[in-house]
């Protein structure tokens, strides 16, 4: 990796970039993976590239739906296996999850690549590998899931942008916590607990609410009860919207 001044206005952005290309050359972020990067980069920018108070509430009540849950399980794919594979490793051991690889371009180098990336970064188990169940309604590599994983899940922490599967788990009665810059996006449209938040703050910030939570009298059905996914994606756009007026951003793009 080329060394990134600390104190440069891009850093964070210029690392994660460096990060999604050493995936490819580890075989584990595939190449459409560098548009996805771009995409989600794009919005962050217009989020001030911070995580905002709802973003941060939502990743509470994420984090209480986890630690009820009955069998939660978090997917990962080559883009989170590339940008915060230990930091997904704590999130699984902060509240109970199975980790599952879970991919669109799906080949058997890429989920052991993936599988093997998170156990040097600190996991004991990885599903996804024997893929012996299928989501329902879906007709490509995504809908392949371990029966005693995604499929018997009933909280499921998808990340990033992936509306047709996370529309099919809906259907399927499981609450989805998506995380997604992109407040439009049919992923966070669908979802109980949506997160517009860039992956690398939001995962360690949900871990971060669970520990807490564990350790308080907080009343978690209270919690995931009260909560308004549809108030979360319109702060975002307005978020957003305010970026693009200039009214939160400075020229270059660095948080005011």
């Amino acid at each position: 990796m080329t060394d990134i001044p600390a104190d440069h206005p891009r850093h964070d952005s210029l690392v994660t970039r460096h990060r999604i290309e050493a995936g490819v050359e580890q075989g584990i972020t595939s190449k459409q993976g560098l548009i996805a990067q771009g995409r989600g980069e794009a919005f962050d920018y217009l989020l001030g590239e911070r995580t905002t108070e709802s973003a941060d509430a939502a990743a509470r009540v994420a984090a209480a739906h986890l630690l009820r849950a009955r069998h939660p399980v978090l997917s990962v794919n080559g883009n989170v296996a590339a940008l915060c594979p230990g930091e997904i490793v704590d999130l699984a051991e902060a509240v109970g999850a199975d980790l599952e690889v879970n991919l669109f371009g799906r080949t058997a180098e890429r989920v052991r690549a993936i599988a093997d990336h998170l156990r040097e970064h600190g996991a004991s188990e990885v599903k996804g590998l024997r893929a012996d169940a299928r989501i329902p309604d879906l007709s490509h590599e995504r809908a392949k899931v371990d029966s005693d994983g995604i499929y018997d899940a009933d909280v499921v922490l998808v990340p990033l942008e992936d509306g047709d599967r996370a529309a099919a788990l809906g259907t399927m009665g499981k609450t989805e916590i998506v995380i997604d810059l992109n407040p439009l996006s049919r992923s966070a449209q669908v979802a109980a607990v949506p997160i517009i938040d860039n992956v690398v703050r939001a995962v360690p910030n949900i871990a971060r609410h669970a520990r807490e939570l564990r350790g308080s009298d907080a009343d978690l059905e209270d919690l995931t009860a009260g909560f308004d996914p549809e108030a979360v994606l319109a702060a975002a756009e307005r978020a957003i919207r305010d970026a693009t007026g200039g009214s939160e951003r400075s020229p270059d793009g660095v948080q005011d």
